[in-house]
């Protein structure tokens, strides 16, 4: 089991920014990722960073969001640029795959 802690949601007006940071309790971590899920909706990926760098995002959000991964303290970020009213949803931090680790999820609401 590991323990994520999770940070970064907030508010914000469509095309703004944010960040979202993610700790993990273990260095024992190959993938990491977000997820999110939407009202009403089931939750999806967003993007996966393996432990050598690579990456996989959702065509919602390519080029548009950014997963980076610090090795060495076990933290996956979320750059979420531009971002649009039907980002709105809670994101949630992940480790090894659906299967694996989560942590308690941080609301991301985009609006004027």
């Amino acid at each position: 089991q590991v323990q994520l802690v999770e940070s970064g949601g907030g508010f914000v007006q469509p095309g703004g920014s944010l960040r979202l940071s993610c700790a993990a309790s273990s260095f024992w971590v190959n993938v990491m990722g977000w997820y999110r899920q939407a009202p009403g909706k089931q939750r999806e990926l967003v993007a996966t960073i393996t432990r050598a760098g690579r990456t996989n995002y959702a065509d919602s959000v390519k080029d548009r969001f950014t997963i980076s991964r610090d090795n060495a303290k076990n933290t996956v970020y979320l750059q979420m640029n531009s971002l649009k009213p039907e980002d709105t949803a809670v994101y949630y931090c992940n480790v090894n795959g659906p299967m694996g680790s989560w942590g308690q999820g941080t609301q991301v609401t985009v609006s004027s």
